[in-house]
């Protein structure tokens, strides 16, 4: 474990490290290698790594540290955007921070002084004008270059804000050297990052360099600020404006003409232009000047179920005396967001002119803001298989790259400021987060300029929120749209995520009215509180209990033990919230509506059923009541898409990638054309997420005894319904069907015109419907005052499944395809009831990520189904594929995979 130790404990233990290197758990890591940085104007070299050390072991002051050739043994290495926690934990300092209670055993007194994060970089010529580019700061630092303090904390403060600093002065032929003493965070105090009640909070509170920092070379004349303003021709789209923008700067002491010239997309601009000493000077390119900038038949930007995801692309070069100066790239997507209010006061989010139910997710980045492109892209794919359209960054807005990967996949993203710490201390009442002083101010409005600056361009970006919980007040709401208005950013601004007004932007038009822990499936159908109407910006059940192999890497066998034992017991791994802290509602509910847990296995079990269904439910209303003429639904945020750790709640997706029922729930109720049922009136209805019309299609219900037994069947054809997530009504189930057991079970079956299976759904039902206490409702949940009996899925006979599997590889994109036929083997009439097939590998670990055609399915007896799994081969390290197939009411076995 680190510890804070005297300086001459220190020397002593630095001296003992360096004479047993090899030998102790935490050997002295070398000084990082020296970033070699270019010297071509217009060139951007990232620093590569740091080395980091408490400020309490170091006694010398920054003008030593920050000098070329200080020495860093027994520091450690950091890469380069890395927390203070993040660096010792890839150092091995601390043991496994997802398992069990590990993190509560970091000291946070390591973190409550300054650290220091110093980087070496070459420079051969030291005559082309050196920049120092930044963001990221968590929370402020003083920032020393080569013995000299070039900008003090209190002008390098804020997670959001940029800085350029001009060291050209300071910069010596060979090596150079910076050095940042980070102060600690506290999300209460500083306007950075915090995580409230999502999970257990990093000790060192994320205090470190969560960006990069460049190194920038330029000419005499900086090119500054080069963006594309675009504006597209509505309804028809045949036509699109560009205007581009560009500071030009002279950085020199002589007056200057610099040239600037490139190409937005297909069209060229150029414009000479002079300029004083040190003077600033915007550009602007527009269709009047330029007219090859207005485009006929643009290439248009769409999310991924609506159209194609077209990037143009703005380069542009200053060159002064014909030698350049400074080159920018930036690309852009042309696309049109608005977000209207429509009649009934909620956010209707339009793209292009097309309407659109925003079906989304909360984002987390890593709890400890560890940036893996891979991981990242894996769970946007995930996000694309669930059939979602967007996701909502609350703070943690995430660097450039992930936008850039939601550009590529259509994936809309919502980002904005976080509830609850600093960013709303001035408007919160008695919420945590202190107030505002005038220092905090230009800190906020410098912020919201550097992201809007950052963020303008992506396609991706649908809005930016400027409140969550609460709306901004007058002089703070004021300094955000002033810094949005400078930015040319043209995506809707939108007050709060809650039912909430700003002065001048006006009413959110959306709700912040939960739940946040379990209510039943039956809860979203109606149209009040959380249920399927308006626009709900962060909403769920609550808990999310992983898969089996996931709770046993992240839980201890104890810690398992109580898990299903006492559901009134603290969890560590749910939240440190005392509202979140347990499971009671949800344990109250899995025994009451499912019977008891009989063990681990079968609390689990249970627990991928309620989530299933509820999770289904959640985005089936929200579907179903898109197009409704009275208070329609226009947005649902399922909070949240995944966690930032290993937790029990709030996530679609668990922090190892594994899928259970919440995943599968989703991704059934989001499907492209599907079929469902209303738990509120019993309705049938087909819902069409494709973008064109689909007609000749028949629907079929069956209700079932849990032993298999018909109770009632009936069939309708020619069906049609419009595309763009519009729906129909097939038939109602009756209230009452003679002979039908307590819990039973209904089939619903979506064919085309040629009799192919476009759709199946089943669910469990009761004839004991789920009662809500409306009038008890509070911030977080609404309470059950009486349980649906599904306890009759207890009673349901074992049966059989066999699967077989075949895999093929594709050598060129590095990926496999294992093929599965599951065939419901098992004599007499019972279903088989939620089979779930996992890819395992070695040791029968899950092999992930792995995306599924789909999957937890139900068959009848002499019904099979095919299944794919598509998968990186790395991911089976050599083993090879097997399948291991489970159930609600099948044994589960293991099979090769071909």
């Amino acid at each position: 474990m680190f510890h804070r130790r005297t300086p001459l404990v220190l020397a002593v233990v630095a001296l003992f490290l360096t004479l047993t290197a090899g030998t102790s758990r935490v050997p002295p890591a070398p000084r990082p290698a020296a970033t070699a940085v270019g010297s071509l104007p217009g060139s951007r070299t990232v620093l590569s790594g740091y080395a980091i050390r408490s400020a309490a072991e170091v006694p010398d002051p920054g003008a030593v540290v920050s000098r070329p050739g200080y020495p860093t043994a027994g520091w450690y290495p950091a890469g380069s955007r890395s927390t203070v926690l993040a660096a010792l934990l890839a150092a091995g300092a601390h043991p496994d921070p997802f398992y069990s209670t590990n993190l509560k055993r970091v000291p946070a007194a390591d973190f409550a002084v300054p650290w220091w994060y110093r980087s070496d970089f070459v420079v051969t010529d030291p005559a082309v004008r050196t920049y120092l580019d930044f963001s990221g700061v968590i929370s402020a630092a003083d920032v020393f270059v080569n013995g000299r303090l070039v900008a003090p904390a209190d002008t390098v403060a804020g997670a959001y804000t940029r800085h350029e600093l001009d060291v050209t002065d300071l910069i010596a032929a060979g090596t150079n050297t910076v050095a940042f003493r980070v102060r600690p965070n506290d999300p209460r105090k500083r306007l950075t990052m915090g995580w409230l009640d999502w999970l257990q909070p990093p000790p060192d509170a994320n205090m470190g360099l969560v960006r990069d920092v460049s190194v920038r070379r330029g000419g005499p004349v900086a090119l500054r600020d080069a963006h594309v303003v675009t504006s597209l021709a509505l309804p028809s789209m045949s036509s699109a404006d560009l205007t581009v923008k560009a500071l030009v700067r002279n950085d020199s002491p002589a007056t200057v003409t610099t040239t600037v010239s490139g190409t937005a997309g297909p069209a060229a601009v150029s414009r000479s232009v002079t300029l004083a000493p040190h003077e600033t000077r915007t550009l602007v390119f527009s269709p009047a000047d330029h007219p090859a900038l207005r485009l006929r038949a643009p290439r248009v930007w769409w999310p991924a179920a609506m159209g194609g995801q077209p990037l143009y692309a703005l380069d542009l070069t200053a060159t002064v005396d014909g030698a350049p100066s400074d080159t920018a790239h930036e690309s852009f997507g042309i696309r049109e967001v608005r977000a209207p209010l429509n009649a009934g006061g909620a956010r209707q989010y339009e793209v292009n002119g097309r309407p659109l139910l925003i079906k989304g997710g909360g984002w987390s980045p890593d709890e400890f803001l560890r940036w893996d492109p891979a991981y990242v892209e894996d769970r946007l794919r995930y996000a694309l298989d669930l059939g979602l359209n967007t996701l909502r960054l609350e703070g943690h807005i995430e660097p450039d790259e992930f936008f850039d990967l939601a550009d590529r996949y259509g994936i809309l993203t919502l980002p904005g400021w976080e509830c609850c710490g600093k960013w709303e201390g001035e408007v919160n009442g008695n919420e945590a987060g202190e107030r505002w002083e005038a220092a905090d101010y230009p800190v906020a409005k410098a912020s919201m300029a550097a992201e809007a600056a950052r963020l303008r361009h992506h396609p991706s970006v649908a809005s930016f929120l400027i409140g969550s919980d609460f709306a901004p007040d007058r002089t703070i709401e004021k300094g955000y749209l002033d810094a949005l208005r400078a930015a040319d950013w043209t995506a809707p601004v939108i007050p709060a995520a809650s039912n909430a007004s700003a002065p001048v932007s006006g009413n959110s038009g959306m709700k912040m009215t939960g739940p946040y822990d379990w209510v039943p499936p039956s809860y979203w159908y109606e149209k009040r509180e959380g249920g399927a109407t308006g626009f709900n910006s962060e909403t769920s059940a609550g808990p999310d209990v992983p898969t089996l192999d996931t709770l046993r890497r992240m839980m201890s066998p104890a810690e398992l033990e109580t898990l299903w034992k006492d559901p009134s017991a603290a969890q560590y791994h749910r939240s440190p919230s005392a509202t979140f802290s347990t499971l009671r509602l949800f344990g109250a509910a899995l025994s009451q509506r499912y019977g008891p847990p009989t063990g681990l296995e079968d609390y689990v079990r249970k627990a991928q059923l309620a989530q299933y269904e509820n999770v289904r439910a959640q985005f089936e209303a929200y579907a179903r009541n898109a197009k409704d003429t009275s208070e329609p639904s226009t947005g649902v945020v399922y909070w949240m898409f995944n966690s930032g750790w290993t937790s029990l709640h709030w996530q679609l997706v668990d922090r190892y990638l594994d899928q259970g029922g919440a995943y599968f729930g989703a991704k059934k109720a989001n499907e492209p054309l599907h079929v469902q049922y209303g738990y509120d009136n019993r309705a049938v209805s087909v819902v069409n997420n494709r973008t064109a019309g689909v007609f000749g299609l028949t629907a079929r219900v069956t209700l079932f005894g849990t032993d298999g037994e018909p109770a009632y069947d009936r069939t309708v054809s020619g069906l049609a319904v419009a595309g763009g997530g519009a729906s129909t009504t097939a038939l109602t189930v009756p209230a009452s069907v003679p002979g039908l057991s307590t819990t039973y079970l209904a089939r619903l079956l979506l064919t085309d015109g040629a009799g192919r299976e476009v759709s199946r759904n089943v669910y469990w039902l009761s004839t004991e419907p789920d009662v809500l206490d409306y009038p008890e409702t509070d911030w977080y949940h609404t309470p059950t005052t009486s349980y649906a009996d599904l306890t009759g899925l207890e009673t349901m006979a074992r049966t059989a499944v066999t699967a077989t599997g075949s895999t093929t590889r594709d050598e060129g994109s590095g990926t496999s395809t294992t093929r599965v036929t599951v065939r419901h083997t098992g004599r007499g009439k019972t279903p088989a009831l939620l089979t779930d097939v996992h890819l395992v590998g070695v040791g029968g670990a899950p092999v992930l990520p792995v995306r599924w055609s789909d999957n937890q399915i139900s068959l009848w007896p002499g019904e099979s189904a095919t299944l794919t799994a598509t998968y990186r081969t790395g991911d089976l390290r050599g083993a090879a594929p097997r399948l291991r197939v489970s159930g609600w009411n099948t044994p589960t076995v293991t099979v090769p995979a071909g």
